[in-house]
């Protein structure tokens, strides 16, 4: 036996039979029901995000969309992410580069007046100097993956251990998979140790050659000095041009370097294009989902209710990104951009890639506004691009009593209690979920509770239960109830309590029930009379 309370705004809470709050949520405790509270029908109406929720219902399910989704939503950040790093890198090498062709220039002074043939070895020695260097840095890729290795092995395999599988009917053939995954661990362990080896091997290697070079050089540098000496005799600095050339080779291989991040760029480019096609074409399939259920929604209820959804009907996420990146004055362009037909995110930003002009030419927007969008930072309009903005539902409903000719009209035109009655339509609609309503005729329209709601609630009752607290005749007794419980209060309303008496609680048909609904929902026999003479009936 458990309780369920919520007090607003916050969530609700189960509570077991002494009272203690317990770890259930209620859906363990009742699962898939809807309970609406009172007026929580006609709050329903007010946000067309939550009216969206309410097809989720009707939506045929493909498990594997929600997955893929949000694969490609996770792999669009990581390009992004790639992308953003590789394009500062060649911002970096390109600043650094830019000091490469006064350097050249000075150094071709240095040639004419010719320096280069008298420190020709030592200008060689810089180049060799250069080489050695980079040895470490070819080689720490594979420091890198070593220390990767050793932190993954041992692999844990404590979810193939006998007490993990014990329960578990296929345990013998699951069991093998230890003596897999050892085995696997044995052999990553020995190429682990074979990598290390390799690589200690190649630096004693390396260290041989830069003691041979270390003489080399010592030969060479004692050449350098005796020329150095000669030419400080005629005025020519030779160490700066050693020092120039010792530049010039440092930076020289950042041009090949720029030519592999430009090389990376543009592969990581084209995944992401792929990336945003498979994205825009899990959205499209999502929304076409959800746009039969809204026409099959409309064909059910075709005599009272028209459904219509919108893809990327809701842009306040774009809106937000927007006012947070772009900043400035952008209140007419985000209006334009509301009321825009078919919004596509991939357009907007191409726009913005090729400049101001194009937004304008494209959009409408004023040359200061589309200005600044035009100069969004670059993550910003990817940012723009991984966005799923979320459909909207727009519901009209036949207004006319029946017999007469159908007046349409939108959701938004609606009076309360009409807006509730076609929500109440969808939610009776289609489902095998109790359904537990709090009174519904507090926002309803008695004529459509009569002709609207009770049909639907006979119809659907076959397939689902209802239980509603109501003061209105028409739900339990034109609906046919197969349940009526009199709920008497007893008592005050803090200290008081709830009784039901076992005579209350039987169909229409009993004796003491009909005579409990002619005075409690009725207000008694002598009232029912008065009005049905009033009526005329």
């Amino acid at each position: 036996e458990y309780t369920i309370e919520r007090t607003l705004p916050n969530p609700p809470v189960v509570k077991d039979s002494h009272g203690i709050v317990s770890n259930l949520s209620p859906l363990e405790v009742v699962p898939r029901i809807e309970v609406f509270g009172q007026h929580e029908i006609s709050e329903l109406t007010r946000s067309r995000e939550k009216l969206t929720r309410l097809l989720d219902r009707f939506v045929e399910r493909n498990d594997a969309l929600p997955r893929r989704k949000a694969e490609l939503r996770r792999e669009l950040e990581k390009s992004r992410r790639s992308l953003l790093d590789v394009r500062k890198e060649i911002q970096q090498i390109e600043e650094r580069l830019a000091a490469l062709p006064g350097l050249e220039e000075t150094l071709k002074r240095f040639k004419d007046a010719g320096l280069e043939e008298k420190l020709k070895e030592q200008s060689l020695l810089v180049r060799e100097e250069r080489i050695l260097g980079s040895i470490p840095e070819r080689l720490a890729p594979f420091r890198e993956c070593l220390e990767s290795l050793r932190r993954e092995i041992p692999i844990d395999r404590a979810f193939l251990s006998a007490k993990a599988l014990d329960d578990l009917p296929g345990k013998e053939i699951l069991g093998r998979l230890n003596v897999v995954v050892e085995r696997l661990d044995a052999d990553l362990a020995a190429i682990a140790g074979a990598l290390d080896a390799a690589l200690k091997r190649a630096d004693g290697d390396v260290d041989a050659v830069k003691r041979d070079w270390a003489s080399r050089r010592a030969q060479v540098q004692a050449a350098y000095e005796k020329i150095l000496r000669e030419l400080q005799k005629s005025s020519v600095d030779a160490e700066e041009f050693i020092r120039l050339r010792r530049q010039i080779e440092e930076l020289r291989p950042m041009r090949e370097r720029k030519k592999q991040a430009q090389s990376l760029e543009q592969e990581q480019s084209e995944r992401r294009r792929s990336l945003l096609v498979d994205w825009e074409n899990s959205k499209a399939e999502e929304f076409r989902l959800l746009d039969r259920a809204a026409k099959r929604v409309s064909q059910r209820l075709r005599e009272r209710v028209e459904v219509t959804v919108t893809a990327a009907g809701d842009r306040e996420p774009l809106f937000k990104v927007l006012k947070e990146a772009v900043g400035g004055r952008l209140s007419e362009a985000i209006e334009i951009l509301r009321q825009a037909r078919d919004l596509s995110l991939t357009q907007l930003v191409e726009a913005c890639r090729i400049g101001s002009d194009e937004i304008t030419k494209r959009y409408g927007i004023t040359q200061a506004q589309a200005g600044r969008l035009a100069q969004a930072d670059p993550e910003i309009l990817m940012r723009i691009e991984e966005l799923d903005l979320p459909p909207t539902t727009a519901i009209r409903l036949n207004t006319a009593p029946q017999g007469e000719p159908p007046a349409w009209q939108a959701l938004e035109d609606l009076s309360t209690g009409q807006k509730a009655t076609a929500v109440l339509l969808l939610l009776l609609l289609e489902s095998d979920a109790p359904l537990v309503v709090d009174q519904p005729e507090d926002d309803l329209d008695n004529r459509f509770i009569t002709e609207g709601i009770v049909p639907r609630m006979r119809e659907e009752k076959q397939r689902r239960q209802f239980l509603f607290s109501t003061h209105n005749a028409n739900i339990p007794v034109l609906g046919d109830a197969e349940l009526i419980i009199g709920l008497a209060a007893s008592g005050e309303a803090n200290g008081g309590h709830a009784r039901i008496s076992p005579e209350h609680m039987g169909s229409i048909d009993d004796q003491l029930v009909r005579e409990l609904v002619e005075e409690i929902l009725e207000g008694g026999r002598e009232a029912f009379e008065r009005r049905r003479r009033k009526y005329g009936f």
